[in-house]
This record gives structure tokens, sequence and C-alpha cells, in this order.
């Protein structure tokens, strides 16, 4: 049955943790890194964007909002796309969604048009590169599952460190209208043909016995399977609205400290960059301690970071604390995919991975747009940084409750 619903042309099939299933684990992290390049180059035109069609902030903030929207409906829709067939269909989704959505943002008459196109096309296309290739990833790997994941999700990580760059030197040289343009073109490009590489697919007994062992561990836990996953929806939201402050908004709060947009640009490819490193440690850790330590211990030390914010401005410091809030918090995110995989049935590793990952972007969504609000509301970031460290501390709360339930602390099956 697995394999008629596999959208695949080849009956080639990968072992677990084989030589194949780590050139997967790289082709991966490509077109990740490619397709997640949709999240980042709204935030890098926010200051344009406010310029272009006289707005205030948190207008300028509505296409970032409006992207990070289509991103989470698009991630329910490919996660179970991706069970049924598998992760080609998505990724090809994905080409002709970016090329479409930057092709209209760049004759975009007004701001309106421009946030929608990013909610329709530009942010749908994004979400192929995220939770579908993560989940789709765990099913070729058992000893280093928790890495493996961590390594897919640092796609949209090593898109945040690349695009920024790449997308202020497109403006700066052809306008913001033409660097559109060229970013859909040459996202298609290179996804399109590249999706083929995903046929393969999972050994057949390697699914059967994850499946087997899911409900074991989950049992340990005290949890049902729905009280499980309304948990980490839960957790996942509150974390991403603590995480979206300095994500979204510290290229814009450079320009208003007076050290400028392409200062903020190099200060978001470095927090993103060093999160790199958090999500390959994180993943390292977590197979060894599993997935709920690991997000208690990144929940916490992002909190740490968001509270630091709160009283140094200087541009040195600013520099210091985004690499620390990137070496903190990169690996929260993943840790919900591997928390799913060690006690939830395989089979819907898509669909559930997708629905936390959901509430992730909408956590995102709805924290860049109302940092924006608190902005307009009281003219400086120190309220907005205020209120990302409160839903931090619900992320914390979440994730010691987990860490501690009902009968002992969660270990990987």
């Amino acid at each position: 049955m697995l394999e008629r619903r596999m959208f695949s042309v080849s009956d080639r099939t990968i072992e677990q943790d084989s030589p194949a299933a780590w050139s997967r684990l790289a082709a991966t992290l490509v077109a990740g890194t490619v397709a997640c390049g949709g999240n980042w180059t709204v935030v890098v035109a926010l200051p344009i964007v406010e310029q272009e069609f006289g707005t205030a902030r948190a207008g300028a903030s509505f296409p970032y909002t409006c992207a990070m929207a289509g991103f989470a409906a698009g991630t329910l829709v490919m996660g179970r796309v991706a069970d049924r067939w598998g992760v080609v269909a998505p990724l090809l989704i994905s080409a002709a969604a970016l090329l479409i959505g930057y092709a209209l943002a760049s004759v975009s008459a007004d701001l309106w048009q421009f946030a929608l196109v990013h909610a329709f096309f530009i942010g749908v296309g994004a979400s192929a590169g995220f939770a579908p290739l993560m989940a789709d990833i765990s099913h070729f790997f058992a000893r280093r599952r928790g890495l493996a994941v961590v390594i897919a999700a640092t796609g949209s990580y090593l898109a945040g460190v690349v695009w920024p760059q790449i997308f202020q030197l497109a403006m700066a040289a052809w306008g913001w209208r033409m660097a559109h343009l060229a970013a859909g073109i040459g996202m298609a490009a290179i996804l399109a043909p590249m999706a083929f590489a995903f046929r393969a697919r999972p050994a057949q007994r390697a699914r059967a016995v994850a499946q087997a062992a899911a409900g074991p561990a989950r049992g340990d836990s005290g949890l049902s399977p729905r009280a499980l996953q309304i948990l980490l929806v839960a957790a996942g939201f509150a974390c991403c609205v603590a995480m979206a402050m300095p994500q979204v908004h510290i290229v814009a709060y450079c320009g208003d400290l007076g050290y400028g947009v392409a200062r903020g640009a190099d200060m978001l490819s470095a927090m993103l960059g060093l999160g790199i490193v958090s999500r390959i440690a994180s993943g390292w850790l977590a197979d060894r301690i599993g997935g709920a330590a690991v997000l208690l211990i990144g929940s916490f030390m992002q909190g740490l970071a968001l509270f630091l914010y709160l009283f140094f401005d200087g541009l040195a410091s600013l520099f210091v604390i985004s690499a620390i809030f990137g070496l903190f918090q990169g690996g929260i995110v993943p840790m919900y995919a591997v928390i799913i995989r060690e006690y939830l049935p395989a089979a819907e590793a898509g669909a559930r991975i997708g629905l936390v990952i959901t509430a992730t972007i909408l956590g995102m969504a709805f924290g860049g747009f109302v940092s924006g609000v608190i902005f307009d509301a009281t003219g400086s970031y120190r309220m907005a940084f205020l209120n990302g460290l409160v839903w931090n501390l619900v992320n914390l709360a979440l994730a010691a409750w987990l860490f501690a339930a009902p009968r002992g602390r969660l270990r990987p099956a």
C-alpha cells in the first residue's frame, strides 16, 4: 500500500542511516535553503516597502505576516501531500509558486497587492522547504534521526544567512522590483529540476519498526496523542511569537538607531548563521538525551537572550546579543519534529509535524505584526522585546511540563 501511495517513478529504496540517506540529507539541505528564501526577502525589503507604499511600521510588517500565513497554510497542505506522494510534488509546487509570486511582487502597485502575493504564492512556495523536508528525512534515519532532522531544518536558517545578503545587493544594484523578479527565477530554476532527486523511497521495514515503537514510547510519557499534539502546538506558537521580535525587526531596529539597514542585514545573517550551529548541536544532543530535554534548554536560553535586548542597544552589543540569540534558539523548532517522531505514528509524520510547524509559523506571523503595532504605539522597540519575553515564559512553562510529564521524563523509544 505504501509503495502505491508514494509519488515516484522509481522502485529504488534507501536503507536507514546508509550513505544514500546522507546524500539525500545533503540534497534536502540545499532544497530547504532555496525554498525558504521566500521567508527572508520580505524582511530585508521591509524599510523599502515602508517608503515605497507610504505606510507605518505595522503596515510595512503586514506583507511578512501574510507571507507567514501563506507559509502556515501551505505547511498543512504540503505535509499531507508529502505523506501521500513524497516530497517531489511539494517541491515542484514550490518552484511554480515562487516564480509566479516574485514576478507578481515585482509589479505590485500598492501594499495590498504586495501583501496578497506573499500570502498566496511566496509563503506557500516557501512552505515546501521546511516541515515536509523534515518529515521526509526522518524516515531515512534511526540512530541519527535527531541530527538529520535538525540538519534538514537548517535550510531555513541557511536561507536567512544567504538570501538577505544576496537580496540586499540585488536591490542596491537593480532596485527592489527587479530584485524580486530575479529571486523568483533563480529559486525556480534550482528547485524544479532538483525535485526529481527525491524519488527514492524509505525501506518499508524501517517505517514498520518506527510505527510499532511509537505507541509504547508515547504510553511511557503518560500523554494521549491528542494531548501531546495540542501541547506541542501551543508551545510552538508561544516560542515563535518571542522569536519573531529580533528576527523580523532587527533590520528596521538598526535603521531606527542610525546604524543603517545594511548593518541590520549583517546582524540578521550572523544571528541565523549561529542558529545553524545551535541546530546541529541540538540534534546531536537530542539523539542522546531526547527532544523534550533539548527543547527545555533552548527555551530557557532564548528567554535569557531576549532579556539582554532590553538593556543594550549599542552597535557592538547588538551584534553580540544577536549572535547569542541565534546560538541559543536555533534548535527549538526542530525539536517539535524530533518529539513527534519519537512518540507519534510515523505514517502521520508529515501531517503532524506540519500542524505544529504551522503553529510556529503563525506565532512568527503574529509576533512580527504585533511587534510593529507595539512600536507604532510606543515609538520604540523596548515594549516589543518585553512582549517577546513574556511569550517565551509561556513556552518555557509548557516545555518544563512536557519534560516532567506525568509518568516521568519523556524518553526516546
